[in-house]
């Protein structure tokens, strides 16, 4: 039987709580053995990871499963999502540009009636010239199957400042963001179109919820994700504007969905935070100390861990920013950062770049956060998370540019 949750729930129990339902809690060696059905398991209990082209090392979402399952093979991932015979997960807008389980597909249908109904294209589908090439491109489609923004000759100038995409590539993402076609394929991370009906399997459900249903699923889904966290950052996570998620969170809490809790912050105060009361049970646990927050990982700057926006300062007393798109000289970190996870805390991270001819990971700078000492433990454990990393990213060697405290990279060099 669940009981009201002491109050107000100290800070160790909020993390705990936190990554246990991102899957952050289970130490590196205890992770199941990664295969199809543990990769999809994992993108299932997170509702989705995001997509980013980024490539310092390999992209978010290959990080954001590494860090849940130690090194894995990403051709298993990639079968998830491409592959017709094994297909179980699919592309499109949930946190950004996502890779999400089909279970949950019906919940993509109002965002693409939506854009069916004009949303995001600022009237470009009404020009009578994009018109005739969204004809050909859907034509092209239904004769000839799966196809890439190359397989279409254009010569023509560039078209303006709208994403300066050529029109066959605008037509493709007109057809993808309206459910007309979807992602086939991505060799070389290029996306191969098709249409919907050659690549959504047959067992799908695609009854399609209002949008008002919609919002509430995905309210009821970070919540369940994030664990614990404030109403406003549920919203971030579920990627919701707040004018059209703010009646839906409040009927989540009235009808007794979503429990208000009084927890205590990193900066010494405490909030009122919400917990999925399906989540209750593992909130009594992390009150009781019951959950081992015993991993030690490093996460992409997109992992949903961060989602829930401004609980990284407020549960972890930790800043993630990612400043790839920060003039150099106002970066403060560097350009991709990846945070470091140690147990319950985020205590440093590294500015890493992989030089993939040489089987060489840069870390351009490396970081503690202030008060984190480097000792054995620490050192160790960072050094086990970092030889997986290497295997995962077929690298042999690790160089260590600049470190925050100096000795902090020569004990992590000799650990290795």
């Amino acid at each position: 039987m669940t009981h009201e949750p002491r109050r107000p729930v100290p800070l160790s129990a909020v993390r705990a709580l936190a990554l246990e339902t991102q899957q952050l809690t289970t130490p590196l060696d205890a992770s199941p053995e990664p295969n199809p059905d543990t990769i999809y398991e994992t993108v299932e209990r997170l509702g989705c990871v995001q997509i980013d082209t980024l490539q310092m090392v390999r992209r978010s979402q290959y990080i954001a499963l590494w860090s849940r399952l130690g090194r894995y093979d990403p051709a298993d991932f990639n079968r998830l999502i491409y592959d017709p015979a094994a297909r179980r997960l699919y592309e499109y807008w949930q946190h950004a540009a996502s890779i999400i389980p089909l279970k949950y597909f019906r919940y993509s249908l109002p965002l693409m009636a939506r854009y069916r109904n004009g949303y995001g294209w600022r009237e470009w589908d009404k020009q009578p010239e994009n018109q005739a090439v969204i004809e050909q491109v859907r034509a092209h489609l239904r004769a000839n199957g799966g196809a890439r923004v190359g397989d279409f000759e254009y010569d023509g100038p560039k078209r303006g400042p709208w994403w300066d995409w050529k029109p066959v590539k605008a037509a493709l993402e007109y057809l993808f963001d309206r459910g007309e076609a979807m992602v086939a394929d991505r060799p070389n991370f290029q996306r191969v179109y098709d249409l919907r009906e050659r690549v959504l399997p047959e067992w799908v459900d695609t009854t399609e919820p209002s949008f008002e249903e919609m919002v509430c699923f995905r309210l009821d889904q970070a919540a369940r994700v994030a664990g614990i966290a404030t109403g406003r950052q549920l919203i971030a996570h579920a990627y919701l504007k707040p004018g059209e998620a703010a009646s839906a969170l409040r009927s989540l809490v009235e009808q007794g969905a979503l429990v208000e809790v009084e927890a205590e912050t990193a900066r010494g105060s405490t909030t009122t935070m919400l917990v999925h009361r399906d989540n209750l049970p593992l909130l009594e646990q992390a009150l009781d100390g019951a959950i081992s927050t015993g991993r030690t990982t490093f996460l992409s700057p997109f992992d949903s861990l961060f989602w829930t926006t401004g609980r990284d300062e407020m549960v972890f007393g930790f800043r993630q920013r990612l400043e790839a798109y920060v003039p150099a000289p106002k970066r403060i970190w560097g350009y991709f950062c990846l945070p470091i996870l140690h147990r319950d805390r985020l205590i440093g991270r590294f500015d890493v770049k992989l030089d993939r001819k040489t089987g060489t990971l840069n870390l351009r700078a490396l970081y503690l956060e202030p008060g984190v000492a480097p000792d054995e433990q620490l050192v160790a454990d960072i050094a086990a998370a970092m030889r997986d990393f290497l295997v995962f990213h077929d690298a042999h060697d690790l160089v260590i540019e600049r470190s925050d405290p100096a000795g902090f990279g020569e004990k992590l060099l000799a650990a290795l």
